[in-house]
Order: structure tokens, then sequence, then C-alpha cells
């Protein structure tokens, strides 16, 4: 039986090109930054964009983590949207790096308010002081939304009024600026710091990027180290990065394409789908007794995420077949019938 993975994009297997890439790098020790490989990669990204140096990590995780520990003093807190990774997924470590704390705001399709984040700004002595504001786009929990440049600008001058940093968690940046029809200079306009991941839509097997002022680097560093994410030899890993970068993103409107022909599929299905929130290359469902319906799916040969008792997310990625989208609909309506 032909398997469907549609757990994540970060399923993906590396392209011949990047395994050539990968066994041919140069590389050095990236402790002492003297991976050429890493240097240009880290090069790479920061030109794209038109920020001033970069950083190489392990995971989008460490580089959120990293530029959270760079903002934050200890108490302070961070305003984010709600279902933000950094709150959801990256388990605490928030209160254990940086001791510091999230004040959340809602944000309908991933979108706050800006006056709601204007609002959650804190300078009082009895409140914990607002150190941060931190973005993602696209917004996983909402349903890999994007957050369109007119609200991302409103946000980033609220910050500047406040004179806060603003970070953008942008795990999925290139699918933002597919879905915008932007460049990534534009989308990274504003930020302070950007995280992106070349291990999502991309396509590379491993690795993230923090992109920041020069200054901040030489700290970054520090953390990077800190938590464990010397990786010594690393060109091997970005040498598959640099193809993710500069090949990666043409690919993401067929992944787009893919979802928006999968979440319809369902919809015709009478599955629970906001068509509203399917703008790049995630599904979310609403569906009874999701993870019981998950194992039935993967018994037919389609392989999907329950998110919680009743929702499930479907994401589209380069490694699909075009017939695989038919199929997965295909079993996933006998799934249904066998409830």
């Amino acid at each position: 039986m032909h398997l469907i993975d549609l757990r994540s994009d970060t399923v993906t297997k590396p392209t011949p090109a990047m395994r050539e890439a990968m066994a041919r790098a140069e590389v050095g020790d990236d402790v002492y930054s003297e991976d050429p490989t890493v240097n240009r990669l880290e090069a790479l990204a920061a030109e794209m964009l038109g920020l001033e140096a970069g950083l190489f990590m392990p995971s989008g995780s460490m580089t959120n983590q990293v530029a959270l520990m760079l903002h934050l003093k200890r108490g302070q807190e961070v305003i984010a949207p709600r279902g933000a990774h950094i709150y959801e997924y990256e388990p605490g470590s928030l209160a254990v790096l940086s001791g510091g704390t999230i004040r959340i705001v809602d944000a309908p399709y991933g979108v706050p308010d800006p006056e709601a984040v204007r609002a959650a700004i804190h300078t009082s002595i009895h409140q914990a002081p607002t150190g941060l504001i931190s973005l993602e786009n696209t917004h996983n929990y909402a349903g890999g939304t994007v957050v369109p440049l007119e609200a991302q600008r409103a946000i980033q001058q609220v910050a500047q009024e406040a004179q806060l940093p603003i970070h953008l968690d942008g795990a999925r940046f290139f699918n933002a600026v597919t879905a915008l029809r932007t460049t990534p200079i534009e989308l990274a306009r504003g930020f302070r710091t950007v995280s992106i991941c070349l291990s999502k839509g991309l396509g590379a097997p491993v690795g993230s990027i923090l992109l920041m002022p020069q200054g901040y680097r030489a700290e970054a560093w520090r953390y990077r180290k800190l938590l464990g994410g010397g990786m010594r030899q690393a060109g091997v890993l970005a040498a598959a990065g640099i193809i993710a970068l500069t090949e990666g993103p043409r690919q993401l409107e067929r992944d787009h394409q893919m979802a928006r022909t999968l979440a319809e599929g369902m919809l015709r299905l009478h599955l629970g789908v906001d068509m509203q929130a399917v703008q790049t290359n995630m599904v979310y469902a609403q569906i009874p007794q999701a993870p019981d319906f998950a194992l039935r799916l993967r018994e037919l040969g389609v392989l999907i995420n329950p998110m919680s008792a009743n929702r499930v997310r479907l994401v589209t990625h380069r490694d699909l077949r075009d017939e695989d989208i038919p199929l997965a609909l295909d079993r996933i309506e006998q799934a249904l019938q066998l409830a």
C-alpha cells in the first residue's frame, strides 16, 4: 500500500541535489566559525531577508529560545498571539531559559489586533514588565494562516512607540512570503530578530537560522553553545540548507494548492473545515474522536496528526505526488464509513 504522510512538512526527504551537496560539502569546525558552508548559508539567509547576520542552529525551537534569551530579562513578559508556538510547543523553555513569562493576546486567524497588543503592554511596578512582542507567520495553530503586511506594520508601530523589540517566529516564513506575494525582505522588515526553519516547507533535513543585527550575534553564539547547539562540522547540513533556501520557495505554491484541493474535498465529505483558515499548506478539521479517526486512517495508509480530542491537522509538502490528494480523500471517505 502506498503510504501518504500528511502529518507535517517536516517528513520530507532530502532531494538528490541535497544529498550530493551534503556529500561534497566543504567543512570546518563551526564552533570556531570555521565551517565555510555554514558561513555561506548564514550570509545567504541574511542577504535574502535584509538583516545583518545569521546563526545556524539545529531547530526552530532553539532559534526562538535564543531570540527570547537575547531580548528578555528575568521576570519580563513576551506578548504573543494565542496559540503561539513559543507557548504551546516549546515545552516551557521560556520559563527555564529566560526566566520570563508570556502574555497571550487573542489572535483570530493568527492576527492580533494592534490595540490589544498595546493594551497588553505592562510598565507598572506591580506587574511583570513587557520586554518583547512576538508574532508568528505563518501561524501554525490557527491553521497555517498568514499575518497580512498591514497588520504586521501596525503591530510593529505599537512596538516602536513602546520602545520594545519585536521577534518573528517565521518557521514557515517562505510560505507566508508566497501567500502574500511579497518578498522576504518586505516580510522581515521591522523585526529585530527573525527565526526561519529550513526543515519544514523548504525540505532540508535539519536546521533553522536566527537572523539578527550584527551586534547581537556574539551573544546569540554563546547562547547556542550553552544550549548544546555547537554542531562542529555542520557544513554537511548547511549544504542542504543552501539548496532549501535557493530552490525550496518555488515549490510552495504547489503545496498551497494541494492543501486547498484537500480542504475542498474534505468539506464535500461534511468534515468541519474552515476554508478561511486554509491559506497555506495546512488543513485543520473538526471531527469527533479525532485520535480514533487518525488510527483508522493510518490502517488505510494515510498519516495525519490528531491535535486534540476533536481536531486533526493535515499538511501538504513537496514529497507528495499529484495523485496523492485524491487518493487521500478516497481513504478519508473510507475511514469515515468505518466509524
